[in-house]
């Protein structure tokens, strides 16, 4: 996710939201409260099965319904992901870059620790071998469009095709089909910039719009240890939420060994995120 300007990026926020834009909004909030639940799935401690016994490891998995929740990270909407204090979600975008998506995958690895990458059709297409060992080492790939445009500013019809187009591209690197109906329904608009006309489609097509809670800010020149301060500081204000880095980024490369030994050394857990399966899991139904 590059960034237009800090000042660009919370599209809704202030917007008020509709019913046909947020559903479970609609709920009382004690039942959307107990709909974001129901999605938490407790899922196997993947530091129990790796090599390092000390490693900071992936607390639980978390179970995404696109249909309860269709929109989630508080920098854009309302609501965010259920997760506890000191809980944190890891999410990547813009890669594949081969020269630094490898480095992050090899940090995550040493730490035994799962995250999402949202990836741009382009860098995909170029890198589907790439893309195969993300989904390989046990990451989630969600989808970022073809070539990052403002989807704020372009065609209800270009923003749709540039979102197909890239969901394709990912696809066909990662499964070798070129469908617009992705494996995994998530998706991060470019810059945050969406209409709501767009959050409609997104909604009726049961794709899961992620915003994020907190960011490093990486798209700055900034150095990799001003990037750790900045992420670091926010997490310990925010105690926990969806972070958003950019695997593209050199200065992300280098500064996450520390940034995962600083989640371990101060009981940060990190949650894997998954998209619901129909066949295995039931809706909360009242």
């Amino acid at each position: 996710m590059r960034q237009l300007s800090k000042h660009t990026i919370a599209v809704r926020p202030t917007t008020p939201v509709a019913q046909s834009d947020l559903i479970i909004m609609a709920l009382p909030r004690a039942a959307f409260a107990a709909t974001l639940l129901v999605a938490a799935v407790a899922g196997p401690a993947h530091a129990a099965n790796c090599p390092r016994p000390d490693a900071l490891g992936t607390s639980r998995v978390l179970t995404v319904d696109p249909q309860a929740t269709p929109q989630v990270g508080t920098k854009s909407f309302p609501q965010t992901l259920p997760l506890a204090d000191k809980e944190v979600v890891l999410t990547f975008d813009d890669g594949p870059r081969p020269q630094t998506t490898r480095r992050i995958l090899d940090a995550l690895a040493r730490e035994c620790v799962r995250a999402t990458f949202f990836m741009i059709g382009q860098n995909s297409a170029a890198n589907p071998q790439l893309v195969k060992a993300i989904a390989t080492a046990g990451h989630t790939v969600g989808h970022h469009s073809w070539n990052h445009p403002n989807m704020s500013t372009v065609t209800e019809t270009e923003a749709l095709d540039n979102i197909d187009r890239g969901i394709a591209a990912d696809e066909t690197a990662l499964n070798g089909r070129a469908t617009t109906t992705p494996s995994t329904p998530f998706f991060r608009f470019p810059y945050f910039a969406s209409t709501p006309a767009l959050l409609d489609k997104m909604q009726a097509r049961g794709l899961a719009v992620f915003g994020a809670d907190l960011w490093a800010s990486d798209w700055n020149e900034i150095t990799p240890q001003q990037e750790l301060n900045l992420a670091t500081e926010r997490l310990q204000s925010a105690r926990k939420g969806i972070i958003l880095f950019h695997d593209t980024k050199a200065r992300t490369a280098a500064m996450l060994p520390d940034f995962l030994r600083f989640l371990r050394t101060n009981g940060y857990r990190v949650v894997h995120i998954v998209p619901k399966q129909p066949e295995t899991d039931e809706r909360l139904t009242h």
